[in-house]
């Protein structure tokens, strides 16, 4: 059976601090994102600058994923990787 509270969606609900506190939020989420575009196109630009002078853009991201682990952490995945590969003959 379906409940028979509402949900008040009108202005009035928030406080005028809160509504202006969540416009805030909102704005500064806004400016993050368009950020996070321009440093996205800006690295676009720089693999094709990579890719333009003979370097392999795929093993570059493989080479910044693994420069942001943590050594001890890179280098047990790295063990597991060969004993999985040895043991299929692989290695």
């Amino acid at each position: 059976m379906a409940d028979d509270a509402t949900f008040d969606a009108s202005p009035d609900v928030l406080t005028a601090t809160s509504a202006g506190r969540l416009r805030s939020i909102i704005e500064r989420l806004e400016r993050l994102d368009e950020d996070r575009e321009a440093i996205m196109a800006d690295m676009k630009e720089v693999f094709a600058e990579a890719k333009g002078e003979g370097y392999d853009v795929k093993t570059m991201r493989k080479v910044l994923r693994l420069r942001k682990q943590d050594r001890a952490k890179r280098q047990e995945e790295e063990a597991i990787l060969d004993l999985y590969l040895s043991a299929l003959g692989e290695a």
